[in-house]
């Protein structure tokens, strides 16, 4: 009897060396299958069904459908970066030629008060349609990841200092920067510029003449925090958290000019780098708009 244990034991054990290479060398292929499709070098050649179990079988299928999706998102993605390039490179000369076209009849100074305010009209929508153009050709490219943002760390101090206030003093509104000296965070230079480019001309945009502007910035635990504040018309409290969403236009700001796409720009611009907006905002006091850049 002895005997016979022995060697049911010895067929036990043997029979447990066998189960256990066969499920390693399962999960070695299944291992080397995901490898190789992360790589992209996956190919039907790699793993015949002939030879590989069921489950490995089926791995393959998956993965070689991700693969094909994958092949199809990057060719989608390609054409739309050609539909983008051939959408702004085919309206910027009539548009252009629009604008040159008006300012041409205004000099020749043959036309009637009637007709100047037609062709004001003209210019400011043809000037509008230009903007919305171009706007969305760098939302889509952005949004489909055409540009991508390439955060590092970088002066606050002189991002800030990049901040073109021209509208500001053309509009007769002053407007004050304080220095944030030392101060660095993780940003892409030059879409984070035009981001806070897009709040300082909300800002010119929806303050009166003789109104001001701020723009500080200060370190937190994880964040460094840029605002700019300023004492305009302000945001009714259920508005705030609509002026984000793409064109979307308060009824109180209908008679100013825009298209409602630079606050959607601007977070889509700052959620790509890891931060976030947020918006303080009261009627008849002012706005402040608060940029959040990783430490």
């Amino acid at each position: 009897m002895l005997w016979v244990c022995v060697a049911c034991v010895i067929i036990l054990i043997c029979g447990v060396v066998f189960f256990y290479a066969k499920i390693s060398a399962i999960l070695d292929n299944i291992d080397e299958m995901i490898d190789r499709a992360i790589e992209g070098t996956l190919t039907e050649n790699d793993f015949s069904e002939k030879k590989a179990s069921k489950i490995e079988a089926k791995l393959y299928r998956f993965l070689r459908a991700g693969k094909i999706d994958r092949q199809q998102a990057v060719k989608e993605r390609d054409s739309i970066k050609s539909l983008i390039s051939d959408i702004s490179h085919q309206t910027k000369t009539p548009v252009a030629n629009i604008l040159l076209y008006t300012q041409l009849l205004d000099e020749r100074g043959v036309l009637g008060e009637e007709e100047k305010k037609l062709l004001s009209s003209i210019s400011s929508q043809t000037e509008k349609l230009d903007f919305l153009i171009q706007a969305l050709v760098k939302l889509s490219r952005l949004e489909n990841g055409i540009i991508a943002v390439m955060p590092k760390r970088d002066s606050v101090e002189e991002l800030v200092g990049e901040i073109d206030f021209g509208a500001a003093i053309t509009k007769g509104i002053s407007f004050s920067v304080e220095h944030a000296p030392e101060l660095t965070a993780l940003f892409d230079r030059k879409w984070t510029a035009e981001a806070l480019g897009n709040l300082v001309d909300n800002a010119v945009k929806y303050t009166p003449p003789g109104g001001r502007i701020r723009v500080s910035a200060k370190a937190y635990e994880m964040f460094v925090c840029i605002e700019v504040a300023d004492d305009g018309m302000g945001i009714k409290e259920e508005e705030t958290a609509k002026i984000f969403q793409r064109f979307y236009r308060s009824q109180q700001a209908a008679d100013e000019k825009g298209v409602g796409i630079g606050l959607y720009l601007t977070r889509e611009i700052i959620r790509e780098q890891g931060g976030y907006v947020k918006v303080a905002s009261r009627p008849g006091v002012g706005s402040v708009f608060s940029v959040f850049l990783p430490r």
